[in-house]
């Protein structure tokens, strides 16, 4: 005779944990923003915003790993979105030092 008594309770919910469907992608694309283009910056923060969505309305289905790798990937698109825009504020400042100092010589 079997002690069911004695047996480990089971959930029948239980459901394994797994990544973030897009975490990599956003931290690929965030890391790629900062060498090559501000574009793959704005597309990570745009696929990011969903994936954040989703852990914050149920944590325990996903882990926390994926979840630090979509906020790197989401810090790594805004450096990168700060930097480009300085960068091209710099070279606005460098336009305009340029043309008003040309107009002062003529």
């Amino acid at each position: 005779m079997t002690d069911y008594q004695n047996q480990p309770q089971r959930d029948i919910f239980y459901q394994p944990q797994r990544s973030l469907p897009n975490a990599t992608t956003v931290l690929v694309l965030g890391i790629l923003s900062i060498v090559l283009c501000f574009i793959c910056g704005i597309i990570a923060l745009s696929m990011s915003g969903k994936d954040k969505r989703l852990y914050e309305q149920s944590p325990e289905l996903y882990t926390s790993s994926s979840y630090d790798l979509l906020k790197a990937g989401r810090i790594c698109a805004i450096i990168s979105l700060c930097l480009w825009g300085a960068l091209i504020l710099f070279y606005v400042f460098v336009l305009v030092f340029a043309l008003s100092f040309a107009s002062f010589n003529n």
